[in-house]
């Protein structure tokens, strides 16, 4: 909330971003760290920081110019893998939540870009997970292809067999 981030739907996470509020002109750079935002004829989610720096608070929304300049390359996560096996079907799981509303907006946020997401339910010692995962590839070279894609928009993306519950 304090610090000067955003939530863009595309934009890898650690995009550095110049955004200029059009009435004004009064900008600021912020960094993507989440995704959003999910109404429609909305392009980018600012933090209350943010938008307090260039005079959007009031209002709430404006027409603002995004321009990205550069990236953080500290968001982007190294692939796990999980199984040697290069024979069956592949998940890659990006998410593990002891709350079921965390998994859905993982899973929205996800859907913009990748059609295959689900939500994988496992019980581990009385708690219930929820396991966000993108998959089932038959092919391990594609799903440890899409796994390196999603390390580089900055997810954890750990490549395992489709059926393993960990």
């Amino acid at each position: 909330m304090y610090a000067m981030t955003c939530a863009h739907k595309e934009y890898p996470f650690g995009t550095k971003v110049r955004v200029t509020n059009i009435e004004n002109n009064r900008s600021a750079e912020c960094v993507v760290n989440d995704r959003g935002p999910f109404a429609a004829g909305r392009d980018i989610d600012l933090s209350y920081a943010m938008a307090k720096e260039i005079e959007l608070i009031g209002r709430g929304t404006g027409k603002v110019l995004l321009e990205p300049n550069g990236r953080d390359d500290s968001y982007i996560r190294p692939v796990k893998v999980q199984t040697s096996d290069e024979t069956d079907l592949f998940a890659i799981q990006v998410g593990s939540f002891t709350e079921g509303i965390n998994a859905i907006q993982l899973k929205v946020a996800l859907r913009l870009k990748y059609a295959n997401v689900y939500i994988q339910e496992t019980e581990v010692m009385g708690t219930t997970y929820y396991r966000v995962r993108v998959g089932d590839y038959g092919d391990y070279n594609t799903a440890l292809g899409i796994a390196e894609q999603l390390g580089q928009e900055g997810y954890q993306a750990l490549l395992l067999k489709a059926d393993v519950r960990i």
